[in-house]
């Protein structure tokens, strides 16, 4: 495949997602077999592939401002909690809005 043509998400992924990537589709997408391959609980493995799946679809949303991708993407990384992300990005869309 060429690099022209691989989508963007899959070039966004950290290292370590793509190899959870890999892995999750070696074992057929066994969530049982990615815990015992990680030795962590199914809750772990499912949280990890909730998180996953959850930046695969902020990189998808291309329309969506970078500065708004990134304090979400902090969130899903759980750098920073979920009620802080929506008070820093209202925040900045009122500041958007009235610099308009």
């Amino acid at each position: 495949m060429e690099i022209d043509k691989i989508p963007q998400w899959i070039l966004a992924l950290e290292p370590e997602d793509a190899a959870f990537l890999k892995n999750f589709v070696l074992k057929s997408g066994s969530l049982k077999e990615i815990a015992r391959l990680y030795e962590v609980s199914y809750p772990t493995v499912r949280l990890r592939l909730d998180k996953l799946i959850q930046k695969i679809e902020l990189s998808d949303q291309k329309e969506e401002a970078p500065f708004t991708a990134f304090i979400k993407g902090l969130a899903v990384d759980s750098r920073i909690d979920l009620e802080t992300a929506k008070i820093i990005i209202n925040q900045y869309e009122k500041e958007k809005e009235h610099s308009k």
